[in-house]
């Protein structure tokens, strides 16, 4: 049997590519920075990624054959800022930098034959100069976020040319499940959609409807995380739909499926953008070339699958 070690294993991918590891009969561990308020799929436990010894003493003891590195420190979008520069960034390279070296230099030292997936982000293009952005293209990130996701990619780059590590990424875009956090744009329109069924006079306040978003389906891309891991030799991957939709076609699919309209639903208020944000569109051909993934799931399925997935959660609460 083989076995799979996910560290960041309490989120959105982490409870998807769990379930995706044991129907394909996988043994998985996981490993969260806390004890979970929500059951696990799979055997959890606290680690303190920041002490090498402890990452190096479990990694020597489990011995998987895959790691997936999908921790995260991340806020969205229209989530206010609290926190000061400096700090954005010490906690940012904290999770995507330090703690991923303390990871690879485990495999270094103790057991060479473990492939690991990094999950980086589409923020490391940031405000990019071309219409669609590959593995090729220049990094420019913009945010603290952005930033560490771009070091964590050179770490990888870095172990697998010098060591030999067999430490693969993926630059992951925008991509939705009913698993996401309730702060995340996406889910911010389900909810407010169901709210505004049940209550007549509920304005739902948005930022810029006009923003456009490369989005994909959740369990599409821990599927491509899975088919990276399996190929014979390390490499960075985009994953992405290609497509591009505004937040009004998203949230004029989401009321539709509740019956609504969303324009005696929906207030528009420009302060609840915090960060500026940058159209990103990903061009996955390196990955479907290599591995023959696809996205099985359109933009309109995607949003309607959201709310009726969140309505049947909201009905039995």
């Amino acid at each position: 049997m083989r076995s799979a070690l996910i560290i960041g294993a309490g989120g959105q991918d982490g409870r998807l590519l769990t379930s995706l590891l044991l129907d394909r009969e996988y043994s998985v561990r996981g490993w969260v920075r806390k004890e979970l308020d929500t059951p696990a799929l799979c055997e959890c436990m606290p680690v303190d990624l920041l002490t090498p010894t402890s990452v190096e003493n479990e990694v020597a003891r489990l011995q998987p054959d895959e790691i997936y590195y999908l921790a995260a420190f991340h806020h969205a979008t229209e989530e206010a800022v609290e926190e000061s520069a400096p700090a954005m960034l010490q906690r940012s390279f904290a999770v995507h930098v330090f703690g991923l070296v303390n990871v690879l230099e485990a495999i270094k030292t103790h057991c060479r034959r473990t492939r690991l997936f990094y999950a980086a982000s589409s923020h490391v293009f940031g405000k990019p100069t071309t219409e669609w952005q590959d593995e090729g293209t220049l990094f420019m990130p913009q945010s603290a976020y952005g930033i560490s996701k771009a070091a964590g990619i050179q770490c990888c780059q870095l172990y697998r040319q010098q060591e030999e590590v067999f430490a693969a990424t993926g630059i992951l875009f925008n991509h939705e499940s009913a698993l996401r956090k309730q702060t995340f744009l996406s889910q911010k329109i389900v909810q407010g959609a169901l709210r505004a069924c049940r209550e007549p006079n509920y304005k739902l306040k948005l930022g810029d409807l006009d923003t456009r978003i490369d989005w994909g389906y959740a369990p599409d891309y821990v599927d491509a995380m899975y088919r990276i891991l399996q190929l014979p030799a390390a490499s960075d991957f985009v994953v992405a739909s290609g497509e591009m939709h505004s937040v009004r076609e998203f949230v004029e699919i989401a009321f539709g499926a509740l019956d609504l309209d969303w324009r005696r639903c929906v207030e528009i208020d420009t302060s609840l953008l915090q960060r500026t944000s940058y159209p990103l569109r990903g061009n996955a051909g390196k990955l479907r070339a290599a591995t023959g993934w696809n996205p099985t799931t359109t933009f309109t399925k995607l949003v309607t699958r959201l709310v009726h997935d969140a309505e049947r959660t909201y009905e039995t609460v």
